[in-house]
């Protein structure tokens, strides 16, 4: 009896016709709703970021700007499910999503940036990077697909890459996503029984477990050699996915003053505990 007070009858759902109501049906019963109540928030905060998203979007267009985002991070720390938040409702003509298979022979033979260059923003653009040029920084060196001198000369040649796109009014904002060893692990442990996910699983994820300690020195090189004053690393924690895609986004529009900046009931300034700029000493859980 007690069992069947603590539940909501088709009754019950028939009155429902807001979250309000759904709070209040669950607080009448006595039924536990953190994680209902946690999912409400994030969905309205979520909803109205990406109206300023939007808004950031058109302005963009209108200013005939070129924005690329930068996502890094080792496998599963959410580099994909962060992009699909950013563009869930922006406009595909002036949005793009980037994410390069392992190059042909053809490619190989060339510039190491000149498949990327190809893929940078137009004017009026925003282009999303699921990894990028720096693929050759930590994974092409952790699993032996680049020589030591190619990794060498591409640690000379990126910010120098980068300061040219800089001065010709290219905009990159650059995320590395950071998640735990353990974190990653469970969330690898998830792709192994989630069907719809299982295609995500590869060798080279169960690889990142194995090199972790390697992947954390290439990384710190990385971010030595790489974080400038006009191309900072961004570093988002994000064992909690959905405050950090909610972090992510404000800080890109934190960037920009576009117009009818947060006109909308939520801050747009990130937090400073899960979003920060790398600093040599800073503690980092990955």
């Amino acid at each position: 009896m007690i069992e069947e007070e603590k539940k909501l009858t088709a009754e019950d759902f028939e009155r429902i016709s807001t979250t309000k109501d759904l709070l209040d049906a669950l607080e009448r019963k006595n039924i536990s709703f953190s994680k209902v109540q946690k999912t409400i928030l994030y969905n309205e905060e979520l909803r109205q970021l990406q109206i300023e998203l939007v808004k950031l979007q058109q302005w963009v267009s209108k200013n005939n700007k070129r924005v690329a985002v930068v996502f890094e991070g080792r496998d599963a720390a959410g580099k994909g499910g962060s992009i699909r938040r950013f563009m869930e409702h922006m406009s595909p003509r002036s949005t793009r999503s980037v994410a390069l298979n392992k190059p042909t022979e053809i490619e190989k033979g060339q510039w190491y940036f000149q498949r990327y260059i190809k893929e940078l923003p137009n004017p009026g653009e925003i282009v999303f990077f699921d990894r990028s040029w720096y693929n050759r920084a930590v994974v092409e060196p952790v699993m032996g697909f680049c020589s030591k001198e190619q990794y060498k000369g591409f640690l000379v040649q990126v910010p120098e890459f980068e300061h040219m796109m800089y001065e010709d009014g290219l905009i990159i904002i650059k995320f590395w996503l950071s998640i735990s060893k353990e974190e990653q692990l469970k969330r690898f442990s998830n792709r192994i029984i989630n069907p719809l996910k299982k295609w995500k699983f590869s060798p080279v994820d169960q690889k990142g477990q194995e090199l972790w300690d390697i992947y954390t020195h290439y990384k710190e090189e990385m971010f030595s050699k790489t974080h400038t004053s006009y191309s900072p690393w961004v570093i988002i924690k994000t064992n909690d996915k959905k405050t950090a895609r909610l972090e992510t986004i404000r800080h890109v529009l934190s960037q920009f003053d576009y117009d009818d900046k947060g006109t909308v009931a939520t801050t747009l300034t990130p937090d400073p505990n899960i979003v920060m700029r790398y600093f040599r000493s800073n503690i980092q859980m990955d």
